[in-house]
This record gives structure tokens, sequence and C-alpha cells, in this order.
């Protein structure tokens, strides 16, 4: 008896073994792909700041709003899902997407080589310009060039974090735009970078800083909003290609464009404006 448990035991192993080397291929030649659990769950989820007006914030009644809630919904649309939105802090946001947590992140999410080595990305959907945002009687800040020694309230974690440091700032590490525009209205930072209709949106959601501040383009209107997904999910990744491919064509990516930033950002710099100005 004791024999015939132990030859149990052993086969049981073995059809483990072969279970488990059988399901490998499966998982590294794509035909296990995040888009099937997405489908059977029935909603997608999306990693987001929720602090970032216009891309994500949350309204007067506290519903979750702004351009990049509305593509991440459009992308559920088009998959046939709801959606449900992860709000977390920037500097999280990633560890999120690595433990599984989340199925993507939508929120103006720039492209590094860095990052390309362990996250697939979409591609572009934003085409923006960088902007220094500084004190009104500061005279001595014109361009990026200017920056070298100065004190920037930024992530070190965002692409803009990085801009500072390549042009030679010191960082100031704060997350939220409305924090580094605080850092810098009260004299503890020169200078905070971000993108230029960022900015424009929050002078208008707070004229009364209008005439405190100054800003400064600093570069031309290049890609700059990515969805990244974890690598080996092809499926997932084609699906928000075709959903952003559909949107843009069809006209939507404009018109949330023009509803959330007053200017179309979602054209390459070839077709799009100058100075990304919203229209008055």
């Amino acid at each position: 008896m004791k024999r015939i448990s132990m030859k149990i035991k052993a086969l049981a192993a073995v059809m483990t073994l072969v279970m488990t080397l059988t399901a490998i291929p499966a998982l590294a030649d794509g035909t296990t792909d995040r888009l099937d659990e997405i489908k059977e769950r029935g909603y997608l989820i999306v990693g987001t700041e929720g602090t970032w007006s216009p891309y994500t914030y949350h309204d007067e009644d506290d519903n979750l709003v702004g351009f990049d809630a509305e593509v991440a919904k459009l992308i559920a649309d088009y998959i046939g899902v709801d959606v449900q939105y992860s709000e977390t802090v920037w500097s999280s946001i990633f560890a999120s997407l690595d433990a599984g947590k989340i199925d993507m992140v939508v929120n103006e999410v720039s492209y590094s080589e860095e990052r390309a080595e362990k996250y697939d990305f979409s591609t572009p959907y934003t085409y923006s310009q960088k902007a220094m945002l500084v004190p009104a009687d500061n005279t001595d800040i014109n361009s990026l060039a200017d920056i070298a020694g100065k004190i920037a309230a930024n992530d070190a974690t965002s692409s803009i974090g990085q801009l500072a440091l390549d042009s030679g700032a010191t960082l100031d590490p704060v997350g939220e735009m409305a924090q580094s525009i605080s850092e810098v209205l009260s004299g503890r930072a020169d200078l905070t970078l971000n993108n230029a209709v960022a900015f424009t949106d929050y002078l208008k959601q707070h004229p009364e800083s209008e005439d405190k501040v100054r800003i400064i383009v600093a570069t031309a209107p290049a890609p700059s909003g990515y969805i990244p997904v974890m690598k080996g999910n092809d499926k997932l990744l084609a699906a928000i290609n075709e959903a952003l491919d559909k949107a843009r064509e069809d006209g939507t990516l404009s018109e949330l464009s023009l509803k959330y930033f007053g200017v179309d950002i979602t054209k390459e710099a070839d077709d799009a404006e100058a100075t990304q100005t919203p229209a008055e």
C-alpha cells in the first residue's frame, strides 16, 4: 500500500512538471495575453494620477475626468469592456504596473529607452511642448540654457524632472503640479517644468496667479504621450493602437484635445501650430 501511495505521488509530480513545461511556451509565444484576462473580467484597469488637470483630475462632483481619462475610456469601449481607474501618485504608478495591479498607464507617459527595456509602448497620441514657469519678476531664466544651477520643483522619476537635471538644474522633489507651482510662488524653487498646455490650464483655473508668474516655452512640439503595458502583451498593445488609430481618424482625439486644452495637441509637429496656445 505504501509503495502504491509513493507511485501515485511520483506520477502526480511528473504530471505537474509536464503541465508546467507545456504552459511555458504558451506564455513565451504570446498566446496568453493580458487582453484575454481583461475581456474575461469585463473591465480595463487603468493607472493614472487623478491630480493633473486637464489630463486626469476630479470635477466639482468628485468625478474623475480629463483628457487621459476619456482616452482610457475610448480604449475600453473599443475593446468592449468597462473601465476602472486606479489613482496613484506618479512615483508609484509603474510599480502598480509591474505588480499586475493595473493593465496600463494612461497619464501622458513619455517614452524612453530605459522604460522600453521593461515595457511596450503604444504609438504616440499627443505632441506637446515643454515649458518653464518662473516668478514674473525673474528675468534671468529665458530658456533651458539658463537653468543650470537653479532649483526646479519637479519629480525626479518623471521625464520632465530628467529634462531639468539634464539641463543642469537641482531638483526640489515634488510630485503634483499644483505643489510644484506653489514651490515657485513661495520662492523655494526658481522654476518648474511641465507641458505648456498644463500651465495654461492651471492659470485659467487660478487667475489670481497670472500676474505672479511667467511661462516660457522651452521646446518645439514633440511626441509626448504614450501608453505603456508590460512586455509580452502583443494583443493588448495592438488593441490600444487600433483604438487610438480609430479615434485619430474619426476626429475623436482632436475633439477631446480641443475640449480640454483649447488646442489640438494630437497632431504631429509638421501639422501642429508653432506654439500650442489655446484660442481665445
